[in-house]
């Protein structure tokens, strides 16, 4: 299991450092539009790193090309947009491929009922506070859109999450403008640990949900 996870951390360590580069450029070149174009798909299931974009943004905003507020602004609202692209695919997906092909997929009715339940119970919460955790803020409109959670409450979260996370990378970015080369060669470690941690719960969830259906096995072997 640790080799598998140290294998997948030097392969996106491979992956990220010129993703960092070529948002670094986008920033540099196209300023506030610059920012929209990455931040959006972003937020539409594209691992497009936000520290990079938005410490460069503080970077630029340290140089006085555009204000604070307004590099937040303007990346909130194409997470935004971003995440509406991603919640839409799930929402009509569930219809078109999810409900439609299940049996060909092994997904079961109650999969996606069990889904509606915990958006319905914790949804709130997941997506607020998901938009403020590397990687996972990527792709949380995905299953929020499976769960048919209502649009709007999913729009003001996902704008009320999104606010925080822009402002204090911006603010860093601004802060630390004379050392910006040594923290965009460091940027993807904060990534690899969350990917370290998320393939950590699933391997966890793995091993219970293999464990629970033997257990259900079992009584039936010994009935029959």
């Amino acid at each position: 299991m640790l080799l598998a996870l140290a294998s997948v951390v030097v392969v996106l360590g491979s992956i990220t450092d010129p993703i960092v580069e070529f948002a670094v450029g986008v920033v540099g070149d196209l300023g506030l539009v610059g920012i929209f174009i990455l931040m959006a798909p972003e937020s539409a299931c594209i691992p497009i790193p936000s520290e990079a974009t938005m410490l460069f943004a503080g970077f630029n905003v340290s140089d006085g090309r555009y204000s604070l507020w307004a590099a937040v602004l303007v990346a909130s609202v194409a997470n935004l947009v971003g995440s509406w692209v991603a919640y839409a695919v799930g929402y009509y997906g569930r219809t078109s491929v999810l409900e439609k092909h299940a049996k060909k997929l092994h997904v079961k009715p109650s999969y996606l009922t069990w889904a509606d339940r915990w958006f319905e119970k914790y949804g709130d919460a997941a997506v607020f506070f998901s938009r403020m955790l590397p990687i996972v803020r990527t792709f949380i409109s995905l299953p929020a859109g499976v769960a048919r959670m209502p649009l709007l409450r999913f729009s003001v979260l996902t704008f009320a999450g999104a606010v925080p996370w822009n402002f204090g990378l911006t603010i860093a970015g601004r802060e630390a403008r004379d050392n910006w080369t040594d923290i965009k060669d460091k940027l993807h470690y904060v990534d690899y640990l969350v990917v370290v941690i998320i393939l950590a719960a699933a391997a966890y969830l793995l091993v219970r949900f293999v464990k629970h259906r033997r257990g259900r096995a079992r009584p039936a072997v010994d009935a029959a």
